[in-house]
């Protein structure tokens, strides 16, 4: 009968009809899922598979139960493919991120060991070294040994015996620069008949400087000296080799110090280049960006050294844990090393405080040195302090200081030149990457990210711990090695390191933590004041490994787009 039930009709076709009867009565409930809350493309793709189910298989009641057997898999195909399809347009790139997954341990001695042939050489060119590193970081046991690599005081094609050869010739360098520094504080007192020779970039063996100090400087005036002697009982040998050791330290104390002086005869004085000294050859600079010839005065030495110590003193010890010799340093041998660098107004500091300026004020002085240029500004010393609580030597520290600060010294020029392109391309990733938080920042007169101002200068240092920052540094210093290695330059290469490395790797992280906070920024802030004071007060909100993972993505996407 019309409208009645059909006998011959089995009970399942009449529960085919009730539960699947028709594309549109599938649309209908996928449209009501909608409405209420759920997913739109799985559900989108339900009506789609039930209409393309029903075009192949025709009217329900023609098949009876292959329809319901039908839907099921269609719609698990469907839903499947959508699934995918969400997955693929949320990697942002397609490129996987080193650090997407669970980060992976960190670079140990023993593996660390194995990645040496028995020449001492990289069997891989030093490609293993940079993946691992800018994975999971470096153990803090082997950091002494794997930051000469990072900083381009070794070539990663470098054997164990070039590093010995290397590792020498830059102590001797570093002494030399010490005895400068020596010189320049001991000026004063020194007769006007040396004076030609100070400006002599060979400089004088140390010995010759005594002798004539000795004779030039008056008795009465010697207390007044910045490095005077800490006795004037001692005779004249007992003066010189006091300050012999002061000048060179407990790091240089095993040199040879007759041969060393024959070969500072003819030993220039090492200076800051592009590509000069054992660093290896640096990305090329933007026109902007090149070093431009400097202007300083004998004058702003001294001004540099006033600054040097006073930030030096004020130093923080938040690096004692990480380095429990240094921490352990008596308080005779701390003095003994302030007053090496003639250091003042640190008696109210620990022990292991005072050898830690010290050490602070003699890096710094021969950097200034080394780069008269830059010379010093304040906030270089956060840049160093992390570097000696893992460097227990002087002249490796140095050596690995003027490696990092060949990217670094930009943020130090007085033209600001260096800053002023940071800060336009941190500008640039936001507004490519989200445009509305852009404009918003525009209404706020902060488009020019001067917000971020010190992150760029010192490198994420005041807003990240101790370990963060040094987690952050090797993969930045792990990027910027593999530039330099040119091992980019090989697609092999480029997929064995899992991403593509940049030499601005920190840019991107700013950027990253500026747009994870863009919701706050949008509804909250209505002046830059309010950013800043927002960002300074960062300091153990971030997490690292999921910062690095944001700019990784953030390279991805838009740096072609921007460079």
């Amino acid at each position: 009968k019309p409208g009645g039930r059909n006998p011959n009709r089995s009970k399942e076709a009449e529960l085919g009809d009730r539960g699947g009867g028709g594309g549109r009565r599938g649309e209908n409930r996928s449209g009501a899922v909608e409405r209420s809350g759920g997913h739109l493309r799985p559900m989108w793709a339900w009506g789609l598979a039930e209409r393309a189910v029903a075009g192949l298989l025709g009217p329900a009641g023609a098949n009876g139960g292959r329809w319901n057997t039908a839907v099921a898999v269609g719609v698990t195909a469907a839903a499947g493919i959508a699934l995918v399809a969400i997955v693929i347009s949320s990697r942002r790139g397609g490129i996987k991120s080193p650090w997407r997954r669970r980060r992976k341990p960190a670079l140990g001695p023993k593996e660390w060991r194995s990645l040496f042939t028995p020449e001492g050489k990289f069997y891989d060119g030093g490609v293993k070294l940079l993946k691992r590193v800018r994975n999971g970081g470096v153990e803090p046991s082997i950091r002494a040994e794997v930051w000469p690599f990072l900083l381009g005081v070794y070539s990663l094609n470098s054997s164990e015996a070039e590093r010995e050869a290397i590792k020498a010739h830059n102590r001797k360098g570093y002494l030399l620069l010490r005895k400068h520094c020596l010189r320049k504080n001991n000026k004063e007192s020194v007769d006007d008949h040396i004076t030609s020779e100070e400006e002599n970039p060979c400089v004088i063996s140390e010995q010759e400087m005594q002798d004539k100090t000795g004779k030039a400087i008056p008795e009465n005036q010697a207390d007044e000296s910045l490095c005077s002697s800490s006795s004037r009982d001692e005779d004249e040998s007992e003066k010189s080799d006091v300050t012999d050791v002061e000048a060179s330290r407990d790091d240089v104390a095993s040199v040879d110090q007759s041969s060393v002086e024959d070969e500072e005869e003819s030993m220039p004085l090492p200076k800051y280049s592009n590509t000069g000294g054992n660093i290896e050859t640096e990305t090329k600079l933007s026109k902007d960006a090149r070093p431009v010839k400097s202007a300083r005065t004998v004058e702003d030495f001294e001004t540099w050294q006033r600054i040097i110590r006073l930030d030096a003193v004020r130093a923080n010890n938040e690096w004692v844990s990480y380095s429990p010799s240094q921490a352990a340093v008596t308080r005779e041998k701390a003095i003994e090393s302030a007053s090496a660098v003639c250091l003042k107004d640190y008696e109210h500091l620990e022990a292991h405080r005072i050898h830690h300026a010290s050490r602070l004020v003699a890096i710094l002085e021969a950097y200034a040195t080394y780069d008269p240029e830059i010379g010093y500004c304040q906030g270089m010393s956060d840049l160093l302090a992390p570097l000696l609580a893992v460097l227990e030597e002087d002249d490796e520290a140095f050596w690995c200081f003027a490696g990092f600060m060949r990217k670094a010294r930009h943020n130090f020029r007085l033209d600001e030149v260096g800053i002023r392109r940071q800060l336009n391309m941190v500008s640039k990733i936001i507004k490519t990457k989200d445009f509305h938080l852009y404009r918003h920042l525009e209404m706020l007169e902060a488009a020019d990210c001067f917000f971020v101002y010190r992150m760029v200068v010192v490198m994420f240092r005041r807003e990240l711990t101790f370990e963060q920052t040094l987690s952050l540094w090797e993969a930045m210093w792990a990027d910027q090695a593999a530039r330099r290695a040119g091992i980019t330059r090989s697609s092999w290469r480029k997929l064995q390191l899992g991403a593509p490395p940049t030499d601005d790797l920190l840019l991107y992280a700013i950027a990253a933590s500026v747009l994870e906070k863009r919701k706050l920024i949008i509804e909250s802030y209505s002046s830059m004041d309010e950013i800043i004071r927002d960002c300074n007060s960062m300091a153990g909100q971030l997490d690292i490994w999921k910062l690095l993972d944001d700019a990784h993505d953030l390279v991805v996407t838009v740096q072609d787009r921007i460079e």
